[in-house]
């Protein structure tokens, strides 16, 4: 593994390998060296010295018994040669052979007179490693006196040298590489948790930290990374944040926001934004293929033609129910006025042009309302005027439906008057202590007379105590407003339920037909003002049209929720549910 430490840990090995092989061939080499040197001084000095011994002496007989002497006194092989190169005495003559007869031309011989000249060669008389050294003598004898030295000590010595020099340098080794590893790893292991920290830190956990409580370099090192990666927490923790607040600002604002780059492509879209896209899952891509509407496409391409501020009301055509947008595109350029994107935002006006088209409606109605019994009202008038007023019958007639037409006409304004009341701000209940199922049967009584004319039997029952805080009046014009059409809208001898029914912390009142029902279409209008589902019948009852649009903001005044569900030719359920202690 090449690592940090295995590159150091080799290269310092290397290192002292090289020095203790350096000097250990050089202690080798120089102990070798100074006991060579040591034996060669000896042997000169010896040698020296029989010289001397020799000179004075004058025949061959005293000289080999000499030579015999110091041999054996200084454990030398010791030789005298005469000056024709024949031996006078020889310490080992027994291993003289014939051949040995002339020495002249041994090197140690032809050298002599150098003094300091020595040889260190093989006997080839003992066939062993042998020192040799030569001085010339000048006395009663001339010639020469050689001395050898068996050095096999010498090479024993050198090899013990050696051995011991390679087991302590061996040794030295193991433990200098165990004080190495040790080193390397106290030097190392900051680096390596230096190294994972900084992995760490780039794989975003700005929590790691490198622990160093040493005051070198390296200790500093990694107090520096330290608080590098605590500034770098503290800075994403800042950053993400600013943009978790930036991401929910956008995401619930309450337009749509768009923005598309320079090329086309859609980078970022809020939630309001995506009812504009074919697949809400996927609309990352360019705009023209993603978005769903060809009018916005055709908007965001002026965007980027003109490089101007645009703005445009856009109907959503493709979408049921049609929505409408009030949507703004704003070119985005950098500092040198290239085009960088362009920003969408799109506003909801969907329920201003549902209010706006309620508002034309409900004027359009109040119009037409208003306009049947005054148009009565004046022709019947002008019609008397005329002259129809001399005949009593025909006079009577007509003062008798001018009446039920001013009447009707009252109770239109009447409705308009109560339902602008409810709506106002300043609209309070009187709310008190009540029994709802006693309400209930007071209405049932009242309207009974009504549901008999019809032959409708009222089915009356509760469950429960139904004891509640609200409005009696207020409850009882909604009780009035429901029975009332329950019986209208009913057949003749069919049956209206009303029950009331006790909860946890409600009561609920269900008021139940089996008339004529109301159609899937006509289910989410039958609250809006003057909507009739059966105009027809509504106006020969003498409905103005108005009385579910006071039911539900009555009921809804009281904290309360109506729901109503209903089967053509089947019937209709309205359910109100009202809290027994309203906030």
């Amino acid at each position: 593994m090449n690592t940090f430490r295995t590159r150091l840990m080799f290269a310092l090995s290397l290192i002292i390998l090289v020095v203790l092989s350096a000097l250990g061939l050089l202690v080798g080499s120089l102990v070798n060296d100074i006991n060579m040197e040591q034996t060669i001084e000896r042997i000169q000095n010896e040698t020296s010295l029989m010289v001397s011994q020799i000179n004075e002496l004058s025949d061959s007989g005293s000289i080999e018994q000499y030579v015999d002497q110091v041999s054996g006194e200084l454990n030398l092989r010791v030789t005298v040669i005469d000056e024709t190169g024949s031996v006078l005495a020889e310490s080992n003559i027994e291993q003289v052979s014939e051949q040995d007869d002339n020495y002249l031309s041994r090197e140690e011989i032809v050298h002599a007179e150098d003094f300091t000249h020595s040889a260190v060669r093989i006997s080839e008389t003992l066939n062993e490693e042998m020192l040799y050294y030569a001085l010339p003598i000048s006395g009663e004898v001339e010639g020469y006196v050689r001395t050898s030295l068996n050095i096999d000590h010498l090479r024993e010595a050198s090899m013990q040298l050696w051995l011991f020099l390679g087991l302590s340098f061996t040794a030295a080794m193991i433990i200098i590489m165990i004080l190495v590893y040790r080193v390397s790893q106290q030097l190392t292991r900051p680096i390596y948790e230096l190294t994972e920290m900084s992995r760490q830190l780039a794989r975003g956990n700005y929590k790691a930290r490198a622990y160093d409580d040493t005051s070198d370099e390296l200790g500093q090192l990694a107090r520096s990374v330290n608080v590098l990666a605590y500034n770098l927490d503290k800075m994403t923790r800042r950053y993400k944040r600013q943009q978790d607040r930036l991401e929910a600002l956008i995401d619930h604002m309450g337009s749509g926001l768009v923005f598309i780059n320079g090329h086309g492509q859609i980078n970022l879209t809020n939630k309001m934004g995506m009812a504009i896209y074919k697949d809400q899952k996927d609309y990352e891509g360019l705009y023209y293929e993603k978005i769903a509407e060809p009018t916005l496409v055709a908007f965001i391409q002026d965007v980027f033609m003109s490089e101007e501020h645009q703005r445009s009301q856009i109907s959503f055509t493709q979408r049921s129910p049609q929505q409408y947008y009030e949507v703004y595109g704003t070119p985005i350029t950098n500092s040198h006025g290239e085009l960088q994107g362009v920003v969408i935002v799109l506003h909801d006006i969907t329920n201003l042009k549902r209010l706006e088209q309620a508002r034309k409606d409900f004027v359009a109605n109040v119009s037409h309302e208003l306009k049947t019994p005054v148009t009565s009202l004046k022709g019947f008038a002008e019609t008397l005027l005329d002259g129809s007023h001399e005949e009593e019958a025909i006079r009577l007639q007509f003062l008798h439906i001018i009446e039920k037409e001013s009447s009707r006409l009252q109770e239109l304004i009447e409705d308009l008057l109560e339902l602008s009341r409810i709506e106002h701000h300043s609209f309070e209940l009187n709310v008190m202590p009540l029994e709802l199922s006693e309400v209930t049967n007071e209405v049932v009584h009242l309207l009974e007379e009504k549901a008999n004319d019809k032959e409708i039997t009222i089915h009356l029952s509760s469950e429960g105590s139904t004891m509640m805080d609200g409005d009696i009046a207020r409850i009882k014009q909604v009780l009035i407003n429901l029975i009332t059409n329950a019986i209208v809208y009913t057949q003749q001898g069919g049956k209206v339920c009303v029950k009331t029914i006790e909860k946890a912390e409600e009561v609920a009142i269900v008021v139940q037909d089996n008339g004529i029902g109301i159609d899937e279409e006509s289910l989410p209008r039958i609250f809006e003002r003057f909507y009739r589902v059966d105009r027809a019948r509504s106006r020969n009852s003498g409905g103005t049209g108005l009385g579910l649009a006071i039911v539900k903001h009555l009921v809804e005044a009281q904290h309360g929720r109506i729901d109503v569900n209903s089967i053509v030719g089947k019937g209709t359920s309205f359910t109100i549910t009202l809290p027994k202690k309203p906030n």
